[in-house]
């Protein structure tokens, strides 16, 4: 076969389910390229993957026998998801050029938030669906995707894993800084860590407290230790900043997240672009003064 890959989003981070489709189809003895409108000529399946709802679909004719369009993307109802024989393929990182590893060790989150999605995609239970040595072969670095690997009942068993592999490991999507416990700390405390992301999505007082109670704990510089402010969603403004704030007396990186972006305020895209920009935020300590500038 001939086969086709469209990746919609085209964002930083490469897409897993297209470099494992991409990995299977190899193995088969299959031809495997990206699909090019004006250069490809008729393929025999073209997959066309997407992440986020706001990315357009493909406006191009596609010339091919069958087309597989999946990803979250595409929405709830959308149900499309790999088969087995392909989801616990290593990934073909070739496809990106990337030398890195990237994956899932949990899926699905207790949580539920409104804002979210993950829930209803994953289910609301965290549970383990695959060993590390699924998506890493001694690669230096780590990035994990899982989003709320310290719900799982496995999480001592998988983050064992990230120790003993010894590579760098970012915790892109985040670790839920309400389920934290001195025991899950230390053992954090033992991984190489390029970055740890929690979150603080909501003004509630309880959050911060997590927050505040284990910055001594958690021994890793500022830089390592970022929290995403959820904004534009159920705050005002003035929560926002508060929140900001604060994390900058608890020596945290904040990164702000605007929910609905399109619609949000120029106060709002102002303030985001002053903690984001990691230049600006360190040289600038009040969003007061970055104004006046």
């Amino acid at each position: 076969m001939i086969v086709g890959l469209i990746d919609l989003d085209a964002s930083k981070f490469p897409n897993v389910p297209l470099m494992k489709i991409s990995a299977w189809h190899k193995a088969q003895g299959d031809t495997v390229e990206w699909y090019d409108p004006m250069f490809s000529l008729e393929m025999d399946r073209v997959y066309i993957a997407k992440v986020f709802d706001w990315t357009p679909d493909f406006q191009f004719e596609i010339r091919a026998k069958e087309v597989i369009r999946g990803g979250i993307g595409y929405g709830l109802d959308f149900d499309n998801p790999l088969p087995r024989e392909i989801e616990h393929m290593y990934p073909d990182y070739s496809l990106y050029g990337v030398d890195k590893a990237y994956g899932f060790l949990s899926r699905g989150c207790p949580r539920n938030c409104s804002f979210c999605n993950v829930s209803q995609h994953q289910g609301l239970q965290s549970r383990k669906v695959a060993n590390l040595s699924e998506f890493w072969n001694g690669q230096k670095e780590v990035v994990l995707l899982d989003p709320n690997i310290l719900a799982c009942k496995d999480w001592k068993e998988l983050i064992q894993q990230l120790v003993d592999s010894k590579a760098k490991v970012d915790f892109s999507q985040g670790l839920d800084i309400r389920l934290m416990t001195k025991e899950k700390a230390e053992m954090i405390n033992q991984l190489r860590v390029k970055t740890i992301h929690f979150a603080w999505d909501s003004y509630d007082e309880r959050t911060y407290d997590k927050l505040k109670e284990f910055r001594n704990v958690l021994r890793f510089k500022s830089r390592q230790l970022s929290v995403y402010v959820l904004v534009n969603y159920d705050t005002t403004f003035e929560q926002d900043l508060d929140r900001i704030y604060r994390l900058r007396e608890l020596e945290y990186d904040p990164y702000v997240m605007i929910y609905d972006r399109q619609n949000a305020s120029k106060q709002i895209r102002h303030m985001a672009r002053w903690v984001n920009n990691r230049i600006i935020w360190k040289s600038c300590k009040r969003f007061e003064d970055y104004q006046n500038i």
